[in-house]
């Protein structure tokens, strides 16, 4: 079951990616990033008052749990780590091609992997070793595609910002395992809901004063802001993909290794926009970097069934 919902998540956050990149086009990062996360609060509001109010059952997948500072230190310590992993993303997508920041964000898993290895002593199958390692060699695949378009990984900042965010996306995942694994395993047992309601709403404060102290004094000498109906697109994918992504964490025999390898396919969806709707170039190399990816979503499909 947890995989299925890996899947799905994979393909919602693919679409994701893609109203992420035409929301960018032109336009400045910390607004739109600002309302990301309004809007997405906006989406699970009525979730925290309805289950307050006794109108959700607390056996239904929507309610939401009531918790003290005691567990809400433990959610403001994600909302930083995914604030800090997106606005390194959104930077980054900005200013490259969808078609290379798919396959990069394709291998987070590999660091995930390594982390739950040493954590939580998660342990892999031959199957799902050789999905890894394939998925290792079609980064570096992708460097070298890269460098045809003038983009060297090794002295371009907005691919340093986009393995930065990479990197802290790999930290958020683990410590999602740690917040909704058991308390007798080590974790925290927190509510899915309440975390990623509750997230959502502690960015949202976050990126105001981000606004209001990065963004407003220096807004007249960088790319102005313009309103595009994409932005509520990428709130509502986003939070239906990360909503599906820790219920499957939330099931017992859940590796996280594994879930955040699967939800990388969504580099499938991003790929197939870029090429066709934003008319990206080199896409004949690449597609060998996309082949690899999907090569390694079927090497751990086989070895975790």
């Amino acid at each position: 079951m947890w995989l299925i919902l890996a899947f799905v998540s994979a393909c919602l956050l693919g679409f994701y990616d893609v109203f992420k990149k035409k929301s960018l086009k032109d336009n400045a990062v910390i607004p739109v990033l600002l309302l990301n996360t309004l809007f997405s609060s906006i989406i699970f509001i009525p979730f925290i008052i309805a289950s307050r109010q006794g109108a959700i059952a607390e056996d239904s997948i929507f309610f939401t749990h009531s918790y003290g500072w005691e567990e809400h230190k433990y959610i403001l310590i994600k909302s930083c780590i995914v604030l800090a992993s997106w606005l390194c993303g959104y930077f980054g997508l900005k200013h490259l091609p969808l078609t290379i920041v798919g396959p990069i964000n394709a291998t987070r898993p590999v660091m995930v992997l390594i982390g739950a290895l040493t954590i939580f002593a998660e342990r892999l199958n031959v199957w799902q070793w050789i999905g890894v390692t394939v998925a290792i060699i079609s980064l570096y695949m992708l460097s070298r595609s890269s460098k045809k378009e003038g983009i060297d990984f090794k002295h371009n900042k907005w691919i340093i910002l986009v393995i930065l965010a990479n990197v802290l996306g790999a930290v958020s995942g683990l410590y999602d395992r740690f917040l909704m694994a058991p308390v007798e395993r080590g974790g925290v047992a927190l509510d899915k809901v309440a975390v990623q309601s509750w997230y959502n709403i502690y960015q949202f404060f976050l990126m105001s004063i981000m606004l209001i102290v990065l963004w407003l004094p220096s807004r007249k000498k960088t790319t102005p802001f313009h309103w595009d109906w994409c932005i509520i697109l990428i709130s509502i994918f986003l939070s239906a993909a990360d909503f599906v992504y820790f219920y499957a964490l939330s099931l017992d025999d859940a590796m996280i290794s594994i879930v955040s390898m699967v939800r990388r396919g969504s580099v499938i969806v991003s790929f197939l926009f870029g090429a066709m709707v934003f008319k990206e170039k080199n896409l004949k190399s690449k597609i060998i970097d996309l082949a690899l990816v999907l090569l390694s979503m079927m090497f751990l499909f086989i070895g975790s069934r």
